[in-house]
């Protein structure tokens, strides 16, 4: 049966919808998906991995003999040290080939737990004994990373901790160290050592979505969730064998194991690994363009960030009409943003919507149709996206209509099993099964999905998860606090930055400074340590005294907004910035200007539009009266 499809819309999810997905995709878990795909061409490249951006016409080349065969020999030895099919194996990796070995080989043996290497030691050690740990992967003593050092400090408060993998570093069996390099190749590569057919109901893995230090949220997924995604991503990116995609996303996060790893490995794709800081490489970043055509790459997930970064990069002599198109997601991305990349580029942006707890993807706007700019596009096969309208206690009353805004709700097989952690399950599901994601939007007639706000009020900075709680929290502890709340602040680059709004004590003289000096030290992940404490005299809160942090998001957008108008040289009586609610947008900025002497407010426009064209909120320009 051909899986060779032209999708233009939702009417042809619903052709490809009328075979049952269980009989269009019939492998059981992730490990017969990998078998099968590498079994199309053994000696075709699997992996190209780049050191970094300035060796990359000397790439590490892996075939797909030789990944299988990793992936069979780490699987075995992880069955050796004592993973069975209910058992974790958690990993601390940065972006390299062994990566993928201990992902799939956990994923065969028992559960795999990606753990992002920038979170501090005490959040690690957090995670893991959520996850109940009993083999701990991570990279040995290298410069430039402290990863064994964390991991160091932590590994014997670990309660099921039972062996510690070091990549890249020695054995120590008085410590119970296995190093990954030296025992490896004492396992088969051509079999595996034990007997498991792991059943597509059966746990693959455990990812961290953004839970607050000491209470991680875990979202169980099956293997069927991501062997459906592995087939969705095929279909509605038409992928074929043979296709060159480049990774640059953490493989600790699904867009990067799932988008640029186990999709591409179930049909032969070549996958480019761009060093092990991937994106965050600058070398990469300086070299993209002639990457692209070293490797007639056609196509790469990326997060806005990434994308505002490119923009800023000439693409010089290189040839780079192999790049048909880039599927952006994770963070809304600015209409003018999205133009301006594609007119730089000559490829199109695909932008997207998932979650981790949908495996990674839901909704994209479709290659062969109408891309709707500003829209995160359609549903993906065999799942079903809706909006409901909740009470104000966040019960469901209806099913929204089209164009209505509500809570965005998910159902399908690439929806995970609930958290690991049961606190964390209580009002996820509504009443038809359907997964509450805590976004707000909007479909429309054709059935695309236009984002509007999340009540769930993570902040995502440059595409990562950031519960506010983990900043709230550590500042609660500070002496003469007595109200504290995160929200996000416009970012040109990272599409939005934590900052913090704090009420003090009466007659109390903390300052912002000590405020942030105490963030600093006493926040557990360097990403969510706030860009800006503000101290304000109230802050505001709904009639039940609960805080309203839409009126905080509104004043950080507008206290960003203001501060880059001034640079266009008006008087502060010359403009005037407002932010709050709307209906159809979520948030809308009202910039009222007055122009000066010999400027018409058509060029003003023009100026402000080039000055905010990389945020993503959505602003209106009216000239003052």
């Amino acid at each position: 049966m051909s899986d060779d499809f032209l999708i233009r819309g939702v009417k042809d999810i619903e052709e490809i919808e009328k075979v049952p997905y269980r009989e269009r995709v019939k492998e059981k878990n992730t490990i017969e998906m990998l078998e099968k795909g590498a079994a199309l061409n053994p000696e075709a490249p699997a992996i190209s991995f780049l050191l970094n951006g300035d060796t990359y016409e000397s790439p590490i080349v892996i075939p797909y003999s030789q990944l299988i065969g990793r992936i069979r020999q780490t699987a075995n030895m992880f069955h050796d040290l004592g993973i069975g099919a209910e058992d974790v194996v958690t990993y601390v990796l940065p972006n390299l080939p062994q990566t993928h070995y201990v992902l799939w080989g956990a994923e065969a043996a028992g559960i795999a737990n990606p753990i992002n290497p920038l979170l501090e030691a005490e959040t690690i050690k957090d995670i893991c004994a959520s996850a109940k740990t009993k083999v701990l992967v991570a990279l040995g003593e290298m410069p430039g990373t402290e990863i064994w050092q964390k991991i160091d400090a932590i590994r014997k408060e670990i309660p099921t901790l039972k062996y510690v993998v070091r990549v890249m570093g020695p054995s120590d069996e008085a410590e119970n160290i296995i190093g990954y390099d030296e025992k490896i190749d004492t396992y088969p590569a051509d079999r595996y050592t034990f007997e498991r057919d792991a059943g597509p109901d059966e746990t693959a893995s455990l990812y961290h979505t953004g839970g607050t230090t000491g209470t991680p949220k875990l979202a169980r997924r099956t293997h069927y969730n991501e062997v459906i995604m592995a087939y969705d991503l095929k279909i509605m990116g038409g992928l074929e064998n043979g296709i060159t995609m480049l990774c640059g996303l953490p493989l600790f996060h699904c867009n990067g194991t799932l988008v640029t790893g186990l999709a591409p490995f179930s049909f032969g794709g070549h996958v480019v690994m761009l060093s092990p800081m991937g994106y965050r490489d600058h070398s990469i970043m300086k070299n993209f363009y002639k990457i692209v055509e070293k490797y007639k790459a056609e196509t790469f997930s990326a997060v806005p960030t990434v994308l505002s970064v490119l923009l800023d990069i000439p693409v010089g002599d290189a040839d780079i009409s192999s790049l048909k198109y880039a599927i952006c997601g994770a963070a809304p991305l600015s209409v003018e943003l999205f133009k301006r990349v594609e007119a730089h580029t000559g490829m199109k942006i695909l932008e997207g919507y998932g979650l981790t707890e949908g495996a990674v993807a839901s909704a994209i706007n479709p290659k062969d149709g109408e891309r709707k700019v500003g829209s995160v596009g359609i549903r993906m096969p065999y799942q079903t996206l809706k909006t409901a309208i909740l009470d104000d206690n966040g019960e469901y009353v209806r099913d929204g209509k089209p164009g209505e805004i509500g809570a965005v709700a998910i159902s399908g097989p690439n929806i995970f099993k609930g958290y690991v952690e049961e606190t964390h399950n209580k009002g996820i599901w509504l009443p038809d099964g359907s997964f509450n994601t805590g976004d707000l939007g909007r479909i429309d007639e054709d059935g695309y999905l236009w984002l509007t706000g999340r009540k769930k009020e993570l902040i995502i900075r440059g595409g990562h998860n950031i519960d506010p709680a983990a900043i709230e929290e550590p500042i609660y502890k500070m002496p003469n606090i007595k109200m504290v709340a995160a929200v996000g602040r416009p970012d040109p680059h990272a599409g939005e930055v934590p900052v913090v709004y704090v009420e003090i004590g009466d007659g109390e003289n903390t300052t912002e400074e000590q405020i942030m000096n105490w963030a600093r030290e006493h926040v557990g992940e360097k990403a969510a340590v706030p860009k800006e404490v503000i101290i304000t005299r109230q802050i505001p809160l709904t009639p039940v005294g609960k805080i309203f942090k839409p009126a905080l998001r509104w004043d950080a957008t507008r206290r960003v907004y203001e501060k880059e108008l001034q640079s266009l040289g008006l008087a502060a009586e010359d403009f005037k910035v407002e932010v709050g609610e709307d209906k159809i947008q979520g948030t809308r900025v009202i910039i009222s200007v007055k122009p000066g002497p010999g400027q018409n407010i058509d060029a003003l426009r023009e100026k402000i539009a080039q000055l905010l064209a990389r945020y993503t909120v959505y602003y209106e320009v009216k000239e003052m009266g």
